[in-house]
């Protein structure tokens, strides 16, 4: 049942679904609204049952050959002075640089991928016998004729097309976490960072840092900046660049004019709010949803990459027990996976720690990071996460 499935989103949540479902027979295309693979991006993290699934994918190895080799967070000071730090190095996990998982992620992948198509419509057929959903869904392209598929995948992102078409406008679901954030390659006259660290500086409401790996020979800039919701063009790179260039402008922090300069000069400059993405069901009939576009955590959460992995696996693999019945499938799925949802939008104290909105703020995150709390209340985290872990399934699709 269902063997034709649309995935829209070729990034990580979308590859590793198409690589489950063609592993379990189906037979997924793939189709991406950029016009060539997106290398860009910061460094993601794999952890738990994330690693389980990429390890059972053969990447395992590889991903740690690739891997950051971060230790953790370095403040500093306006006249560039260590404050102090936080390890957030862990055995369970580990952290590779989006594009380069994407890579793996693409290589790993036997299916079609169309680059520079975007999906213009979805068109569920009529109610069957006994009101049920159709046969399919009739997919209209903004280049190319329309196509039909038994199901349709949305991990297009957190502002996702998919998710506009089958379940309503974007505003319904996002949840503005009062912060703006951006990130592009720095260069290296611009970012005298030390190794295996991100250095920041802060200012109220305000983050400006260069993150630097062990592994990598480019740096990355970062700004984040306070903000009440803003009415701008997602899509303007322009215009995102103008916001960030007039937050910034006035750093006391001295590498913070070098950092902006080469970092709005990047090709991959990215910008976009501090979301999260709060749905009451992740499918509508015949079209799902995975990855940011159904669960955005946001990047204070740190989770992106583990929620979209697990989440690809596990709607494959539901997919396939149930022997492609949607019917079945997609509310498996949603039970299965929700519960890691919900721990990771609790981002908790994480945004207070990294941007403290007022001075006195600043101040006390200044003291706290100079003892060992955060380390011992992360340490606590993980070990209550490895508690409640549950093994994760090995899917089949029935003899």
């Amino acid at each position: 049942m269902n063997e034709r499935v649309l995935v829209v989103g070729a990034s990580i949540a979308g590859l590793t679904a198409a690589h489950w479902l063609a592993r379990h027979g189906f037979r997924p295309t793939v189709v991406e609204r950029a016009v060539e693979p997106r290398s860009g991006g910061n460094g993601v993290d794999l952890r738990d049952d994330a690693v389980t699934v990429v390890e059972r994918m053969g990447l395992l190895e590889r991903i740690r050959e690739l891997g950051t080799d971060v230790h953790g967070m370095k403040f500093v000071d306006a006249a560039d002075r260590t404050i102090g730090r936080i390890d957030t190095r862990e055995l369970t996990s580990v952290e590779i640089m989006r594009g380069d998982l994407v890579a793996l992620l693409r290589e790993a992948t036997d299916v079609e991928i169309r680059f520079g198509t975007a999906v213009r419509s979805l068109t569920p057929d009529a109610d069957g016998e006994g009101g049920g959903d159709g046969d399919g869904v009739t997919v209209g392209f903004e280049h190319g004729p329309d196509l039909r598929f038994d199901l349709v995948v949305g991990a297009d992102g957190m502002h996702s097309t998919v998710r506009r078409l089958a379940f309503g406008p974007e505003e319904r679901f996002i949840r503005h976490k009062d912060h703006y954030f951006a990130f592009a390659d720095a260069a290296d006259a611009a970012a005298p960072a030390e190794d295996r660290w991100m250095t920041m500086f802060n200012a109220p409401g305000k983050m400006a840092g260069v993150w630097r790996s062990g592994n990598h020979a480019r740096a990355k800039a970062y700004f984040v900046f306070r903000s009440e919701p803003l009415r701008y063009d997602y899509r303007d790179v322009d215009e995102h660049k103008r916001m960030v260039a007039t937050a910034f402008a006035d750093s006391p922090w001295p590498p913070a004019r070098a950092l902006l300069d080469t970092a709005l000069a990047d090709p991959e400059f990215y910008f976009d709010a501090l979301g999260q993405v709060r749905m009451d069901s992740w499918s509508a009939g015949r079209v799902v949803l995975i990855g940011d576009a159904a669960w955005c955590a946001s990047p204070a959460a740190g989770a992106g990459a583990e929620l979209a992995v697990v989440g690809a696996y596990r709607l494959a693999g539901e997919l396939a027990a149930a022997d492609g019945d949607h019917r079945v499938a997609f509310p498996r799925f949603e039970a299965a996976h929700r519960p890691l949802v919900a721990r990771s939008q609790q981002i908790g104290p994480n945004v207070g720690v990294m941007i403290p909105r007022t001075e006195t703020g600043l101040r006390l995150r200044n003291a706290l990071v100079r003892l060992p709390v955060l380390k011992a209340a992360a340490s606590l985290e993980r070990r209550m996460r490895a508690r409640n872990a549950r093994p994760l399934p090995v899917y089949r699709r029935p003899v």
